[in-house]
């Protein structure tokens, strides 16, 4: 659950100590998308459905525009990738990239493709029809990009990029996953079924690094909890190249311990069987062990991981020391308490811890050191409430805080060490929330500290990608009107060229309602961040029936300045059609620092839903509120939140709770115990915030959807709150989705979902 934030959709004002603060923005049309224009065509068309998710291209929004995918060559020049963002991604990639140069925004071909098709189709063995479809595959480049992976029938193939020379590396009907090459080039590393191999180029030679992998024992390969929760959806690989590519550092886990899960696709006639070990809070985690193997082959070392028995330990983070001796890997305990910054010898496996960041309720992981050239590295902390940028040296020792406030860093994209050379004192390059608590920003800061320079100059929220030497960067940008844009600037932030307008044209023809920012005081004085937004013929002498959107989980606002997707249409859609929309960021979702989720901790649930219920005290005060029609929505832990508010409050008429978790013990333990600890150390937490026991008290109308195969929030959630509401002799509508996971992705079923939830909303407010 860690990655499912909500979509965004609000706008920024600057921050007042009043009870409401609010900004109303013109119902304009979101096509006046440069801030310098200053034509805005005549409109009348309200938002249909078919227009935000109808299967008619024509017609349909692209909501997310098109932006192309940037990555940098060097200082001077990147390679730009069309494609579709959010469309038909997989059908763009046949379209060749481009080299750019940075200033003049000269492009040529990085490589043609035909020459592509043409060697795939001579010296792979393809013929042309399947040449074709394999020269559309996604490119792994090694750091040069002057060769590339790509995976093709299951089996990897190696390209000399430009030239005729594709070889097949791989004839095994498994498949590999995590391919990569070696930092040097001439390796290629992946695993199979559960052991890791080891491709020599030059001699297209394999070897096995490992021999007794099984499906209870994996090596360089994540497990599902790992992936999900630690190292990033979607991402299996579990193994990091040394920088001099001698050595391969790896995670073993043991899966023996761990519970399996089962889901099931009813569609096929012959029933489809997914069996998952998935640990559920307070049940069995894997066995982790880190281990280092010679690419040269040889038995595998392990790394002394003594000092942490006999407690449980999660292997969080894995990396090296910039010369390859060390392995800097970072451990936590079960419930994420504490994290210890370790480094491990590789040659004697012997580890000397450099530091433990510990709080008054978890730790959250915050990335891996930023080397620097003489051994020192940055580390980014949240040890005071708000995440900083830290100076250490090799040995662990603080040198200086770098940033301070009471605010958070967002991202830390590295330090230009050679201004020193150039006289200037060297830059750190971090994105923060220090001019708005819902909107990032770019700045730099000396090394030295001092007060931060804002690199970003116009309002919205902001995110960069920096060329090796930190002399550009192409900053992409969005507010809560205009879907992202990419520009180029040079270092001190200044313009240099628009890089992708991604004019969203169709959006001129609609007449949409006004957004309006707002700070609502909590019951102890807590300013949340709210926004609404208003139909478009919004007449405060009447009364309006208010839906408000909800995500609540821990750091992950809805507020926010910057675009919403589809998503921010079907609001608009509603508001088109008389409603209001509320989004009011209860204080542990806020972008405010870590400090108010650990109000929360333990009993994730019950603070949120405090808030919240303060937020609608604030709306039952309008006059243009009716406050017997208040709804709610949201998905995933927006999902819970909503299911929760239903049976632990009568503020909400209605509601509507997508992929909910119904109670914490049906989740898996790192995501669950992070927040809640184990059910076995929190029983009283766990049945607080429990859905499922409190189902009896269901009041207002409820909409459960969820989709059937969903591997992260199962569907058993949602069947367990519907038994106790059947048990309970309580009236409520259920919509499952056959062969949708954890959201509804397919293009021919969003049309269904949204005008499901549209018909819940009408019926019922």
């Amino acid at each position: 659950m860690r990655s499912l934030r909500p979509p965004l959709s609000c706008v920024s004002t600057r921050a007042a100590p009043v009870l409401v603060l609010a900004t109303l923005l013109a119902s304009a049309p979101l096509a006046a998308q440069d801030a310098s224009s200053a034509v805005v065509p005549a409109v009348s068309d309200r938002l249909e459905l078919e227009d935000i998710f109808g299967a008619d291209k024509d017609r349909r929004i692209d909501a997310v525009g098109k932006l192309p995918k940037i990555t940098w060559l060097d200082d001077e020049s990147y390679l730009l990738e069309e494609r579709d963002s959010g469309e038909d991604a997989a059908g763009d990639r046949a379209r060749a990239p481009h080299r750019v140069a940075a200033r003049t925004g000269k492009v040529s071909p990085f490589y043609e493709v035909e020459r592509f098709v043409d060697a795939l189709a001579k010296s792979a063995g393809f013929d042309r029809t399947t040449a074709e479809k394999a020269a559309t595959a996604e490119l792994h480049y090694d750091q040069s990009h002057t060769a590339a992976l790509f995976e093709h029938g299951n089996d990897i193939f190696y390209w000399k990029v430009g030239s005729n020379d594709v070889r097949r590396l791989t004839f095994d009907p498994e498949p590999e996953v995590g391919y990569e090459l070696s930092p040097d080039g001439r390796m290629v590393s992946f695993v199979r079924g559960h052991d890791m191999f080891l491709l020599e180029l030059a001699t297209g030679s394999e070897r096995a690094l490992t021999d007794d992998g099984s499906a209870e024992l994996l090596y360089g390969r994540l497990d599902w909890v790992y992936q999900e929760e630690v190292y990033g959806r979607g991402n299996f690989k579990g193994y990091w190249w040394s920088p001099d590519s001698t050595r391969l550092a790896f995670l073993r886990l043991d899966e023996s311990p761990v519970r399996e899960f089962t889901v099931v696709d009813h569609i096929p006639v012959e029933l489809e069987v997914e069996v998952t070990n998935y640990p559920k809070a307070g049940s069995p985690n894997p066995k982790v062990q880190l281990g280092l193997v010679a690419a040269a082959g040889g038995e595998p070392s392990w790394v002394d991981m003594s000092k942490y028995e006999p407690i449980e330990h999660l292997i969080v983070r894995v990396g090296w020391t910039p010369d390859g001796k060390r392995i800097a890997f970072q451990v936590q305990d079960r419930e994420q308490t504490w994290l210890d910054l370790n480094l491990a010898d590789a040659s004697s496996g012997e580890v000397t811890t450099l530091f433990r960041e510990a709080s008054p309720a978890f730790v959250n992981v915050t990335g891996e050191p930023e080397w620097l050239d003489d051994g020192s590295f940055l580390w980014l902390s949240e040890r005071t409430g708000f995440q900083h940028i830290y100076h250490y040296d090799a040995e662990g020792k603080l040198l200086r805080q770098v940033t301070a406030g009471e605010w958070e860093v967002r991202d830390l994209y590295g330090v230009d060490e050679e201004a020193e050379g150039s006289g200037r004192e060297p830059s750190v390059y971090f994105s923060a929330m220090a001019q708005s608590p819902i909107a990032p920003h770019l700045y730099r800061v000396a090394l030295s500290g001092g007060e931060p320079e804002r690199l970003s100059r116009r309002d919205g929220s902001h995110t960069a990608s920096w060329s090796p030497g930190f002399r550009y960067f192409v900053d992409t940008w969005s507010d809560a009107r205009t879907p992202p844009q990419m520009r180029l600037h040079d270092a001190s932030g200044a313009e240099v060229r628009a890089v992708a307008e991604n004019r969203v044209e169709k959006l001129a023809r609609f007449r949409l309602g006004a957004m309006e920012r707002i700070q609502v005081p909590a019951r102890d004085g807590y300013m949340m961040e709210a926004m609404l937004i208003q139909p478009p013929d919004f007449d405060p002498s009447k009364r309006y029936p208010v839906l408000q959107y909800n995500y609540g989980g821990p750091h992950a606002p809805v507020v926010s300045d910057a675009w919403g997707g589809a998503r921010y249409l079907w609001h608009q859609y509603l508001a088109q059609r008389g409603y209001v929309i509320w989004m009011c960021d209860n204080r542990s979702a806020s972008g405010k620092g870590v400090r108010p989720v650990w109000e929360a901790y333990g009993r994730m649930g019950a603070v949120e839903l405090r808030d919240i219920e303060d937020g609608v005290t604030w709306l039952r005060q309008q006059p243009w509120v009716d406050p017997a029609r208040i709804g709610i929505w949201g998905w995933s832990y927006g999902g819970f939140m909503a299911a929760y508010a239903l049976t632990h409050s009568t503020s909400f008429a209605m509601g509507i709770a997508g992929a909910p978790v119904t109670d914490w013990r049906l989740y898996d333990t790192i995501y669950t115990e992070r927040y809640m600890k184990m059910p076995q150390n929190n029983p009283e937490g766990y049945r607080e915030t429990s859905v499922v026991e409190a189902a009896g008290d269901l009041s207002g109308k409820l909409l459960l959807i969820h989709g059937t195969i969903d591997d992260n929030v199962h569907m058993q959630n949602t069947l367990k709150l519907a038994h106790e509401l059947q048990k309970a002799d309580k009236e409520f509508e259920l919509m499952l989705y056959p062969k949708s996971r954890h959201g509804v992705r397919d293009k021919k079923l969003e049309l269904h979902l949204y005008r499901t939830m549209t018909r819940f909303v009408v019926e019922n407010l």
